[in-house]
């Protein structure tokens, strides 16, 4: 099988060359054996992409289209920090929300449990169920958020940690009711054209098919191929624009949030978040024993991580279905 690969290093002084070559074959074995059809990556420090990578097709077929570093991605659960974790770190460091309050104070039809906080439903500890497919009985966004506000919690809030996408729906329709405006449009606003990443975009239409890599042939719901629309079915009856999946974006993109995160909330010169808050979402928010959860983001487990081996305890990060 002949699998393209690319790798542009822009600071070699900065690698290991042996490590760069173990790295291509890391994702070269991956999709050659089928595990993905193509896959990106990206090492950065504080001042930006240090070497990237790009192996694979589009798809399986021989005469799919080659990777490229202009393609977008299905982010999915990464979604959850690109867009709504960060917009609740911005509006909270400006005093617009309060992580503390109850999330009934603004969502009434929601439980009244006064324990069931923004900061409890970004730690994944707000008593809600994990996945629950809401898209095979509801066709809409208002019929989910209704769904997910009568929803009876599965755990007493604060005593366990689930990850969960129901609370992300949560989160989402805290935003869109402070603000009276909605998700898509507070990320754009806020995220996307103020740090430049004019290649990250909810529901990103037709004319950008041709550079969305396809997520997989769902012939359980859909039955067709699924290209250029989000993957997450409950994300796709909510029109493609949910806080918990529906981003996508490019390599180079995901690679300069990253970047503004590592620097401390600054981005090209621009402070978007203060470090004080950067810490305080990169760190586990201890609010139930044993947990790994920070806001938004995970930190690195002593057993089994899905970081692996190879990652420092001060190392932070999340992981999507898809993308």
């Amino acid at each position: 099988m002949n699998t393209p690969i690319r790798c542009d290093v822009a600071r070699p002084e900065l690698l290991d060359e042996k490590l760069l070559v173990r790295a291509t074959a890391v994702l070269e074995h991956h999709v050659q054996f089928q595990v993905t059809p193509c896959a990106s990556a990206a090492i950065l420090n504080r001042e930006g992409i240090v070497a990237k990578w790009l192996v694979g097709r589009h798809t399986y077929a021989a005469d799919a289209k080659e990777l490229g570093f202009e393609d977008l991605f299905d982010l999915a659960s990464v979604t959850k920090v690109m867009a709504t974790a960060t917009l609740l770190a911005m509006f909270s460091e400006r005093g617009e929300i309060d992580l503390d309050a109850a999330v009934h104070a603004i969502i009434p039809e929601f439980s009244a449990d006064a324990r069931i906080t923004a900061r409890a439903l970004l730690a994944h500890c707000g008593g809600l169920p994990a996945h629950i497919h809401l898209y095979k009985r509801l066709i809409d966004r208002e019929e989910v958020v209704r769904a997910v506000c009568k929803m009876d919690l599965e755990y007493a809030p604060l005593s366990k940690s689930v990850y969960s996408d129901m609370g992300y729906i949560l989160l989402g329709e805290l935003l869109e009711r402070r603000f009276g405006v909605p998700l898509n449009e507070l990320f754009r606003d806020f995220i996307r054209e103020p740090m430049g990443l004019y290649e990250t975009v909810f529901s990103p239409g037709e004319s950008a098919r041709s550079r969305i890599v396809p997520t997989e042939q769902d012939l359980a719901w859909r039955g067709r191929l699924v290209h250029g629309e989000v993957h997450d079915e409950n994300a796709s009856v909510m029109r493609g624009v949910a806080p918990h999946a529906g981003l996508f974006a490019t390599l180079d993109n995901v690679a300069g949030f990253a970047q503004m995160w590592l620097n401390q909330g600054v981005l090209n010169g621009k402070r978007f978040l203060t470090s004080d808050t950067v810490r305080m979402f990169r760190s586990r928010a201890m609010l139930d024993d044993g947990s790994t959860w920070a806001l938004g983001w995970d930190t690195v487990s002593a057993e089994g991580s899905t970081s692996g081996q190879h990652f420092s305890n001060e190392s932070y990060g999340i992981l999507g279905f898809t993308g």
